[in-house]
């Protein structure tokens, strides 16, 4: 099977990305990557379609709700746009599978709960579908935190979709969710079509498990690629299949384009990438 390609989430860069984005693709075109994964891209499609082009960048995968009916924002709930909505958008940039980067942990708690998921997703690429599309999902760690007679609500999940959603596992939280991580790659055969690529020092409790408190980014410990806890390596080795190691932060530790530098290195200095 062919490597995949280097990619990285916008999201980790995201002040930046806003403030000037044009400047900030030029940046990661500089460090050698060729693709990104768009995030917030609903309300702005042509804007990033022609910073992309201006810069030599593509963007196959893309983040968008699919699965809420609404989205929290610092500023309170908003509804999430008709899937109709968010398509049209990803076909505009170039997007070609578009990803539900999150669901709130409540839902994964109860069979009904993942079962309502795994419906509205199987839905969702139908839609997809007439806009020559694909849809995926992207977890965290509260997809791992039930249990039903012995089966993680995240692989009801997997049982329940369709084969033709595509999965994007984040290998950090797949951790953080008490994954053996290699082995979960593994066992997602050719519809894990990306994964993030996160390092970091993984937090000693689930911190989306109910009880766990309050939780936010600034609370965590990331670093580069290879040098945290996560077995990247082991990883991307498990799984022939991945087609895109999307680069990701949710807390940079330091320069955000230095450090996305560095786990492009780790990723090309190890044969990791094509």
């Amino acid at each position: 099977m062919a490597l995949p390609l280097a990619s990285v989430q916008l999201y980790s860069l995201a002040k930046e990305f806003s403030a000037d984005m044009s400047g900030s693709l030029d940046k990661l075109a500089a460090i050698g990557l060729r693709n990104v994964e768009a995030f917030d891209f609903v309300s702005r499609p042509a804007e990033i379609r022609a910073a992309l082009d201006a810069s030599g960048l593509v963007s196959p995968t893309g983040h968008a709700p699919l699965l809420s009916d609404e989205l929290w924002t610092p500023d309170g709930a908003i509804p999430t746009p008709a899937p109709e909505v968010v398509f049209e958008a990803a076909a505009t940039i170039g997007i070609k599978t578009v990803i539900d980067p999150f669901v709130a942990p409540e839902r994964w708690l109860t069979e009904d709960g993942v079962a309502d998921i795994a419906e509205r997703l199987n839905r969702a690429a139908d839609k997809a579908a007439e806009f020559g599309l694909a849809v995926g999902y992207h977890n965290h760690a509260q997809e791992f935190v039930a249990d039903f007679d012995g089966q993680s609500a995240y692989a009801r999940f997997i049982e329940l979709t369709d084969d033709r959603v595509e999965i994007e596992l984040d290998l950090f939280w797949a951790l953080t969710g008490g994954q053996d991580v290699p082995a979960l790659v593994k066992s997602l055969g050719s519809r894990l079509v990306a994964v993030h690529v996160k390092d970091g020092v993984v937090p000693t409790s689930n911190p989306w498990a109910p009880g766990a408190g309050s939780f936010g980014s600034d609370t965590l410990d990331q670093r580069r690629a290879g040098t945290g806890d996560v077995p990247l390596a082991e990883s991307l080795k498990a799984n022939g299949e991945i087609r895109f190691a999307v680069i990701e932060y949710d807390k940079a530790p330091g320069d955000v384009f230095e450090d996305i530098a560095a786990s492009y290195a780790f990723l090309r200095d190890g044969g990791f990438i094509a």
